[in-house]
């Protein structure tokens, strides 16, 4: 990872002094081991700001729509496909934009962490030879890398930038066939069992809308959920009627959109699982027509073509 590193700091370096690009989108170290943060660099001298590790989890597309100026952005897999999905929505001028492509290994999931130590605060974290040191007062964990990575990164089928103008680091292996078990599991279930499990898990929705808000795709100037004319849902109180339409709508809007990047599940501050409605429009997706979001920049997403024109 040092070596990806400074390898996207000579790049942005080389890029900001040659004035080929105003701004460079990456990530810095964040506040939280393991954990970095969006970062925003416009002078040649702040690149030592830019760093890269398992902890760059945020979809940096989110950052690049109707912007001005040049802009670079370090983009892994999912990043590229929503950046794709977005220049065919003429949210991104691909002329205004160089991509800095990383291949991908997974990303930390803090959430398997704080649940694995317990109430224990977590101080200082390293991944090293696969695994992942965990220390804090009086206790050191190694636990092995992949139990700590995100489900999103678990079933990623598309790790390698789709779509860039450099490449740095080596491609990762590509999982030949992409799993949608717990999909699967879901459809199984009776009508009845399906609603029920709506009630249980969008009972705890707060609607905070951060799974809208940490959607690239998500970029109406007024969502359905703010209208006030007509209005949508309930703004005087929480009910789970309202939470399950928002959320029906918001995976419906994603249709042919939604790159699976796993962005509204980590946002959720209380743990709903949303991948399980977004990976279900995906599965629906793929197998009514045949379409995989932000692979490619000529091929048309199915509600905005003719079926006909399809592959």
């Amino acid at each position: 990872m040092d070596d990806i590193t400074r390898a996207i700091q000579e790049t942005a370096k080389n890029l900001l002094l040659n004035k080929e690009v105003d701004l460079v989108v990456g990530f810095a170290r964040g506040s939280l081991p393991l954990r970095n943060t969006p970062c925003f660099v416009r002078q040649p001298d702040d690149v030592q700001k830019l760093i890269w590790g398992y902890g760059c989890e945020n979809n940096l597309a989110n950052y690049l729509r109707k912007r001005p100026e040049k802009i670079a952005v370090i983009a892994k897999g999912c990043d590229t496909r929503s950046i794709v999905e977005l220049i065919k929505e003429n949210q991104i001028d691909r002329n205004k934009l160089v991509i800095i492509g990383v291949p991908c290994q997974g990303m930390i999931d803090r959430k398997k962490i704080t649940r694995l130590l317990a109430g224990r605060e977590l101080l200082e974290g390293e991944v090293k030879d696969g695994q992942v040191i965990l220390k804090g007062r009086e206790f050191r964990e190694i636990i092995p890398l992949n139990q700590l990575l995100y489900d999103t990164c678990l079933n990623c089928q598309h790790p390698n930038p789709v779509l860039s103008d450099i490449l740095i680091g080596e491609p990762v292996p590509v999982k030949e066939n992409i799993c949608f078990t717990d999909v699967e599991e879901f459809e199984a279930k009776t009508p009845a069992e399906k609603w029920a499990y709506f009630q249980e898990e969008l009972s705890r929705c707060i609607r905070c809308y951060a799974c809208r808000q940490a959607c690239p795709m998500c970029y109406c100037e007024e969502c359905f959920a703010d209208c006030s004319m007509p209005q949508w849902l309930s703004k005087s109180s929480l009910n789970t009627q309202d939470n399950i339409f928002f959320q029906a709508v918001r995976v419906l809007h994603l249709a042919g959109r939604c790159v699976d990047c796993g962005a509204c599940d980590r946002a959720c501050p209380m743990g709903i699982n949303l991948r399980t409605l977004t990976r279900k429009m995906v599965k629906d997706v793929q197998e009514l027509f045949g379409y995989t979001a932000g692979i490619r920049l000529d091929q048309k997403p199915p509600l905005a073509a003719p079926v006909s024109t399809i592959n």
